[in-house]
């Protein structure tokens, strides 16, 4: 849905695969302006993330259902960084993305 509302992908995880004609990378590249990081990893995959994702000075964190992390959001509210739980398919159906 994000490529479908024209949103820029980076997909980051911990094993590469692809979804649908997205590759997901698991080299941490640093890329510039990024928006939002939107995690789907549970909370105890997340730690080994928390460098990269800051390094990237995003303006927001959605939390996807079950991967709410409440030390990860609280670091991000230290750095000014937005936070939601959410799922971001309904973000984007709703128009709230």
């Amino acid at each position: 849905m994000l490529d479908q509302h024209q949103h820029p992908i980076l997909a980051i995880g911990n094993k590469t695969g692809q979804i649908d004609n997205i590759p997901i990378e698991v080299v941490q590249r640093m890329v510039e302006g990024i928006d939002t990081v939107t995690l789907y990893l549970n909370e105890n995959k997340q730690q080994q993330y928390y460098d990269y994702i800051f390094a990237l000075h995003p303006k927001r964190i959605i939390f996807n259902p079950g991967a709410e992390n409440d030390e990860l959001a609280e670091l991000a509210k230290k750095r000014n960084i937005k936070t939601m739980e959410a799922c971001t398919l309904v973000l984007l159906s709703t128009g709230q993305y």
